[in-house]
Protein backbone atom coordinates (compact mmCIF):
# COMPACT_ATOMS: atom_id res chain seq x y z
CA UNK A 1 0.00 0.00 0.00
CA UNK A 2 0.59 3.40 -0.11
CA UNK A 3 0.76 6.97 1.62
CA UNK A 4 1.49 10.24 0.10
CA UNK A 5 3.28 13.47 2.48
CA UNK A 6 2.81 16.74 1.20
CA UNK A 7 5.22 19.54 2.11
CA UNK A 8 7.09 17.05 4.15
CA UNK A 9 10.79 17.54 4.23
CA UNK A 10 11.92 15.42 7.19
CA UNK A 11 9.75 12.32 6.49
CA UNK A 12 9.11 12.22 10.42
CA UNK A 13 5.12 12.14 9.29
CA UNK A 14 6.10 9.43 6.93
CA UNK A 15 8.70 6.81 9.05
CA UNK A 16 6.15 4.78 10.86
CA UNK A 17 4.59 3.97 7.34
CA UNK A 18 7.94 3.14 5.95
CA UNK A 19 8.57 0.73 9.07
CA UNK A 20 5.26 -0.54 8.27
CA UNK A 21 6.17 -1.29 4.73
CA UNK A 22 4.30 1.28 2.89
CA UNK A 23 5.39 3.09 -0.18
CA UNK A 24 5.46 6.51 0.81
CA UNK A 25 5.81 9.86 -1.37
CA UNK A 26 7.61 12.85 0.14
CA UNK A 27 6.80 15.73 -2.12
CA UNK A 28 8.19 19.25 -1.30
CA UNK A 29 9.95 21.98 -2.70
CA UNK A 30 13.32 21.15 -0.65
CA UNK A 31 13.88 17.57 -2.32
CA UNK A 32 16.18 17.53 -5.09
CA UNK A 33 14.36 18.34 -7.93
CA UNK A 34 12.74 15.26 -10.25
CA UNK A 35 12.23 11.90 -8.52
CA UNK A 36 14.42 9.97 -6.28
CA UNK A 37 13.78 6.74 -5.24
CA UNK A 38 15.15 5.15 -1.59
CA UNK A 39 14.18 2.23 -0.82
CA UNK A 40 10.55 2.25 -0.15
CA UNK A 41 10.83 5.96 0.02
CA UNK A 42 10.05 8.48 -2.49
CA UNK A 43 10.87 12.12 -2.67
CA UNK A 44 9.61 14.41 -5.44
CA UNK A 45 11.11 17.78 -5.25
CA UNK A 46 8.55 19.80 -6.23
CA UNK A 47 6.23 23.08 -5.74
CA UNK A 48 2.74 23.77 -6.12
CA UNK A 49 1.18 26.59 -7.82
CA UNK A 50 -1.78 28.22 -5.98
CA UNK A 51 -3.65 28.83 -9.24
CA UNK A 52 -3.39 25.39 -10.74
CA UNK A 53 -3.95 23.16 -8.08
CA UNK A 54 -5.74 20.67 -10.49
CA UNK A 55 -3.19 20.14 -12.55
CA UNK A 56 -0.65 19.29 -9.24
CA UNK A 57 -3.02 16.55 -8.30
CA UNK A 58 -2.42 15.40 -11.67
CA UNK A 59 1.10 15.63 -11.49
CA UNK A 60 1.17 14.05 -8.13
CA UNK A 61 -1.19 10.75 -8.85
CA UNK A 62 0.43 10.63 -12.31
CA UNK A 63 3.64 9.82 -10.26
CA UNK A 64 2.02 8.13 -7.10
CA UNK A 65 -0.46 6.04 -9.26
CA UNK A 66 -3.22 4.04 -7.07
CA UNK A 67 -3.27 1.86 -4.04
CA UNK A 68 -3.11 4.99 -1.74
CA UNK A 69 -4.57 5.01 1.83
CA UNK A 70 -3.47 8.11 3.24
CA UNK A 71 -2.79 11.69 2.79
CA UNK A 72 -0.96 14.05 4.99
CA UNK A 73 0.36 17.80 4.48
CA UNK A 74 2.28 20.42 6.27
CA UNK A 75 1.19 23.27 4.03
CA UNK A 76 3.26 26.81 4.54
CA UNK A 77 1.66 28.89 7.19
CA UNK A 78 3.85 31.87 7.22
CA UNK A 79 1.16 33.65 5.49
CA UNK A 80 -1.69 32.37 7.80
CA UNK A 81 -0.33 31.71 11.32
CA UNK A 82 -1.67 34.54 13.68
CA UNK A 83 2.30 34.56 15.87
CA UNK A 84 2.38 36.78 12.48
CA UNK A 85 -0.60 39.01 12.38
CA UNK A 86 1.67 42.30 12.65
CA UNK A 87 2.51 41.86 9.30
CA UNK A 88 -0.30 40.96 7.34
CA UNK A 89 -0.99 44.23 6.41
CA UNK A 90 2.24 44.79 4.45
CA UNK A 91 1.68 41.30 3.00
CA UNK A 92 -1.27 42.22 1.59
CA UNK A 93 -0.36 45.50 0.04
CA UNK A 94 2.16 43.96 -1.82
CA UNK A 95 -0.24 40.79 -2.58
CA UNK A 96 -4.15 41.18 -2.06
CA UNK A 97 -4.47 37.42 -2.39
CA UNK A 98 -1.42 36.48 -0.56
CA UNK A 99 -3.95 34.45 2.31
CA UNK A 100 -6.02 33.26 -0.06
CA UNK A 101 -3.39 31.45 -1.98
CA UNK A 102 -1.87 29.88 0.97
CA UNK A 103 -5.24 28.96 2.07
CA UNK A 104 -5.40 26.89 -1.89
CA UNK A 105 -2.00 25.52 -1.31
CA UNK A 106 -3.19 24.23 2.31
CA UNK A 107 -6.12 22.77 0.97
CA UNK A 108 -4.44 20.67 -1.79
CA UNK A 109 -3.96 18.35 0.40
CA UNK A 110 -7.94 17.42 0.93
CA UNK A 111 -8.20 17.24 -2.75
CA UNK A 112 -5.53 14.87 -2.98
CA UNK A 113 -6.97 13.00 -0.20
CA UNK A 114 -10.57 12.99 -2.08
CA UNK A 115 -9.32 12.46 -5.41
CA UNK A 116 -8.04 8.33 -3.84
CA UNK A 117 -11.25 8.81 -1.31
CA UNK A 118 -8.98 8.02 1.28
CA UNK A 119 -8.37 9.36 4.84
CA UNK A 120 -6.40 12.92 4.98
CA UNK A 121 -5.37 15.61 7.22
CA UNK A 122 -3.01 18.56 7.40
CA UNK A 123 -1.72 20.83 10.31
CA UNK A 124 -1.28 23.77 10.98
CA UNK A 125 -0.69 26.12 13.75
CA UNK A 126 -3.54 28.46 15.02
CA UNK A 127 -3.94 30.53 12.02
CA UNK A 128 -6.54 32.24 9.73
CA UNK A 129 -6.78 29.09 7.85
CA UNK A 130 -10.23 28.39 10.88
CA UNK A 131 -11.48 31.25 9.45
CA UNK A 132 -11.65 31.33 5.74
CA UNK A 133 -11.41 28.35 5.34
CA UNK A 134 -13.13 25.96 7.78
CA UNK A 135 -12.29 24.81 11.76
CA UNK A 136 -9.84 22.48 12.91
CA UNK A 137 -11.18 18.82 13.52
CA UNK A 138 -8.74 19.38 16.76
CA UNK A 139 -6.06 21.09 18.30
CA UNK A 140 -2.51 19.26 20.36
CA UNK A 141 0.04 20.11 22.01
CA UNK A 142 3.38 17.52 21.31
CA UNK A 143 3.75 16.45 24.75
CA UNK A 144 0.41 15.50 24.30
CA UNK A 145 1.77 12.44 21.75
CA UNK A 146 5.18 11.90 24.42
CA UNK A 147 3.86 8.06 25.91
CA UNK A 148 4.54 6.74 22.25
CA UNK A 149 8.56 7.96 22.58
CA UNK A 150 10.24 5.67 24.85
CA UNK A 151 11.58 7.16 28.31
CA UNK A 152 15.48 7.32 27.29
CA UNK A 153 14.36 9.37 24.01
CA UNK A 154 16.55 11.36 21.96
CA UNK A 155 15.82 13.50 19.36
CA UNK A 156 17.37 11.64 15.94
CA UNK A 157 17.92 14.64 14.00
CA UNK A 158 17.56 17.81 16.07
CA UNK A 159 18.52 16.76 19.65
CA UNK A 160 19.99 20.26 21.07
CA UNK A 161 16.71 21.49 20.11
CA UNK A 162 13.58 19.63 20.38
CA UNK A 163 13.12 17.95 23.97
CA UNK A 164 13.01 14.51 24.63
CA UNK A 165 9.60 12.66 24.15
CA UNK A 166 8.00 15.99 22.42
CA UNK A 167 7.75 17.25 25.83
CA UNK A 168 6.88 20.87 25.04
CA UNK A 169 4.08 22.78 24.03
CA UNK A 170 2.68 24.26 20.82
CA UNK A 171 -0.63 24.38 19.75
CA UNK A 172 -1.62 22.82 16.54
CA UNK A 173 -4.27 22.68 14.31
CA UNK A 174 -5.55 19.27 12.49
CA UNK A 175 -7.75 19.57 9.81
CA UNK A 176 -9.12 15.84 8.96
CA UNK A 177 -11.37 14.48 6.07
CA UNK A 178 -12.73 10.74 4.84
CA UNK A 179 -12.73 8.98 7.74
CA UNK A 180 -9.52 9.78 9.30
CA UNK A 181 -9.80 8.60 13.11
CA UNK A 182 -8.13 11.05 15.70
CA UNK A 183 -5.34 9.37 17.35
CA UNK A 184 -5.30 8.65 21.27
CA UNK A 185 -3.37 10.97 23.78
CA UNK A 186 -0.26 9.70 25.99
CA UNK A 187 0.72 13.17 27.50
CA UNK A 188 4.46 13.26 29.01
CA UNK A 189 5.27 15.95 31.64
CA UNK A 190 5.90 19.06 30.26
CA UNK A 191 10.08 20.09 30.87
CA UNK A 192 10.94 23.24 31.53
CA UNK A 193 8.06 25.73 30.03
CA UNK A 194 8.50 26.46 26.04
CA UNK A 195 9.99 24.83 23.22
CA UNK A 196 13.88 25.12 22.85
CA UNK A 197 13.61 25.37 19.07
CA UNK A 198 12.45 29.55 20.28
CA UNK A 199 14.64 29.89 22.96
CA UNK A 200 17.73 28.40 20.94
CA UNK A 201 17.06 29.91 17.50
CA UNK A 202 16.04 33.19 15.87
CA UNK A 203 15.99 34.76 12.25
CA UNK A 204 14.16 33.34 9.58
CA UNK A 205 16.67 30.63 8.02
CA UNK A 206 15.72 27.77 6.56
CA UNK A 207 17.20 25.46 9.17
CA UNK A 208 15.29 27.86 11.87
CA UNK A 209 12.13 27.24 9.58
CA UNK A 210 12.34 23.61 9.89
CA UNK A 211 13.25 23.15 12.97
CA UNK A 212 10.21 24.87 14.16
CA UNK A 213 8.31 23.20 11.96
CA UNK A 214 9.59 19.59 12.41
CA UNK A 215 6.69 16.75 13.08
CA UNK A 216 6.45 15.93 16.70
CA UNK A 217 7.48 12.14 16.37
CA UNK A 218 5.24 10.83 18.90
CA UNK A 219 1.74 12.59 17.32
CA UNK A 220 3.26 11.14 13.88
CA UNK A 221 2.92 7.57 15.52
CA UNK A 222 -0.33 8.08 17.22
CA UNK A 223 -2.02 9.08 13.76
CA UNK A 224 -0.08 6.11 12.58
CA UNK A 225 -1.22 3.49 15.05
CA UNK A 226 -5.08 5.12 14.65
CA UNK A 227 -5.57 4.88 10.71
CA UNK A 228 -3.00 2.23 9.76
CA UNK A 229 -6.07 0.19 9.41
CA UNK A 230 -8.43 1.93 7.10
CA UNK A 231 -8.78 1.77 3.13
CA UNK A 232 -10.75 4.03 1.13
CA UNK A 233 -13.46 0.61 0.95
CA UNK A 234 -14.09 1.14 4.73
CA UNK A 235 -14.81 4.55 4.53
CA UNK A 236 -17.98 6.15 4.73
CA UNK A 237 -17.93 9.47 2.38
Amino acid sequence: MKAIFLYDYTGVMAQPWVNAGYDCYLFDGQHKEGIHKEGNITKVGMRFDAYNTKKDVQIITNIVGEGVTFVFGFPECTDMAVSGAAHFKKKESVNPAYQAEAVELARLVSYVGNHYQCPWGLENPVSVLSSIWRKPCFYFNPFEFGGYLPENDVHPLYPEYIKPRDAYPKKTGIYTGNGFIEPIRKEVEVSGGYSLQHSKLGGKSLKTKNIRSATPRGFAIAVYEANKGLSPLRINL
